[in-house]
């Protein structure tokens, strides 16, 4: 089997000039480099449109797109924009950092104007595209609509009528809010011609996107306001319990996420059909696709509502197999990445064993001197050829912040590993990237960060916190010729060249 090289970066955190990372020429740019530098994968984040918090794993649609990431230049182009238009929006002064508040406000006022001269219902591609995502743009766009009329309050919060979907309510929405629902659809359309154009660029340079879906959706989703079917919600549609995961590693108290949970008997009585269209959705967007917490498909962390903490949950059974054996059936064979790490049973372990999908190992987890039983699992010379290796991922530590917050201990552990007590500190990332690029496991995949050796203040999230997540960015000269050479080399060295 071809071992193969990838690096996680998001799509937020390219270089580019309108505030966040986007669909712009640095994403094509960045695909030349990938492509230079020998790597067969760009490994990002969900694409889903984020609320409070910003936090691409709680998306206002498991389907829809994140407008941030269309491209302003493109809008420019089309004669929808001016230059002077955008260059004349606030959208922070932080070049290496996205500033949510302002993004929201400069975006949304330029993508408004965009919609108001772009004429787009007389587009025949917009109304292909619409009429060809209507099962489920159509909830979304009204939705997005509805929530904007009422001040972006979580739906649950909603005025019953439309809370509940009765039908006069929904005919009423429907007619008062036609333009701001045709608004939304405008911004899907961009979004995922744009998505397509970069992905169509990106594989026909031999890169391939590895694509990432959180297991849940979010309370304030128009999929659980559309179709509480699916959830374990009560007669008026409150969630019974949520979803997170009891004390670990990354939080001692646990993480209470909110999540509503899956009503497994459900979804097995209907053959799987809301799950399988998710995933072949999915799959026309990615090449692979990394299902995230992919544990909860053997047992899931339930918490009642009320609930103080994550700590007096329980677990409860998932669908197992027979979720995948219809994937399957349905669909044929499809490249999937099984996220499971956390506290991982021998159940979970044989699930993803018999899905045959490759699962996760993470080298910062290799040295945790408190619990040496399952740390050795993520020793690089355990590693099974059917994984996916990792320095660290976007819920990780940098792997230079990571070395320098353990304790000596472990930095001594780490060093004995690497049969290495004379390299410096600032060079040991390097030592760490060989260290998991010549494992057995078939795909590895590099944080960017790491490659550059940078520290803590550069990490993606810090899990079970908010305001300081999901806002590192790259700076242009940062993707430089001796650094993209450098990844090549160590690509070649340990045969992952694409």
């Amino acid at each position: 089997m071809k071992r193969t090289a990838g690096i996680l970066l998001p799509i937020t955190s390219l270089p580019s000039q309108y505030g966040v990372g986007c669909f712009s020429k640095s994403a094509y740019n960045f695909v030349d480099w990938l492509a230079k530098a020998g790597q067969t994968f760009w490994q990002i984040l969900p694409l889903g449109p984020t609320g409070y918090g910003d936090s691409p794993y709680q998306s206002f649609s498991t389907f829809a797109g994140n407008p941030y990431f269309i491209s302003l230049k493109a809008l420019i182009s089309e004669g929808v924009l001016t230059a002077e238009e955008c260059d004349g929006a606030d959208f922070g002064n932080q070049a290496d950092a996205v500033s949510y508040d302002k993004l929201y406000d400069a975006r949304y006022a330029l993508l408004r104007k965009a919609f108001a001269r772009s004429h787009i219902t007389e587009n025949a591609d917009y109304r292909n595209f619409v009429a060809k995502n209507d099962w489920w743009l159509s909830d979304y766009a009204l939705f997005r609509a509805v929530k904007d009329q009422l001040g972006g309050v979580s739906w649950d919060h909603w005025p019953e009528d439309i809370r509940l979907r009765r039908k006069d309510a929904m005919e009423n929405y429907r007619r008062r809010l036609g333009d701001e629902i045709t608004f939304q659809q405008y911004l899907q359309f961009k979004f995922f011609e744009q998505w397509h154009a970069l992905k169509t660029y990106a594989n026909a340079k031999g890169i391939r996107f590895i694509g990432d879906i959180p297991i849940y959706v979010a309370m304030d989703s128009a999929d659980t306001w559309a179709h509480p079917e699916l959830f374990q919600l009560d007669m008026d549609h409150i969630p019974v319990a949520v979803a997170g995961c009891p004390p670990d590693g990354f939080s001692a108290a646990g993480q209470l996420w909110g999540n509503p949970l899956y009503r497994w008997d459900y979804h097995r009585d209907t053959g799987y059909e809301w799950w399988i269209s998710r995933l072949d959705y999915c799959f026309r967007l990615y090449d692979t696709v990394r299902i995230d917490h992919f544990r909860g498909f053997d047992e899931y962390y339930s918490i009642p509502r009320r609930a103080a903490s994550a700590a007096e949950g329980h677990w409860e059974k998932g669908p197992g197999l027979s979720l995948f054996a219809c994937l399957k059936k349905r669909l044929g064979h499809r490249e999937v990445i099984a996220e499971d790490l956390g506290y991982v049973t021998d159940s979970v372990r044989n699930l993803v064993r018999d899905t045959g999908f490759p699962g996760m190992k993470v080298l910062e987890f290799a040295f945790d001197s408190r619990d040496s039983g399952s740390a050795t699992d993520y020793l690089p010379h355990n590693y099974p050829e059917n994984s996916v290796a990792y320095t660290g991922t976007h819920d990780n530590e940098t792997i230079a912040g990571w070395f320098s917050s353990i304790t000596d201990k472990e930095r001594q552990i780490a060093r004995d590993y690497l049969c290495d007590h004379f390299t410096p500190e600032n060079r040991l990332h390097k030592s760490f990237i060989s260290l998991v690029m010549r494992s057995n496991a078939r795909i590895c995949v590099i944080p960017i960060q790491d490659y550059m050796g940078l520290d803590n203040r550069c990490r993606i999230n810090q899990p079970s916190t908010v305001g300081k997540n999901w806002r590192w960015r790259l700076k242009k000269e940062d993707l430089t010729e001796e650094l993209s050479e450098e990844i090549l080399a160590v690509t070649k060295r340990y045969g992952r060249m694409r």
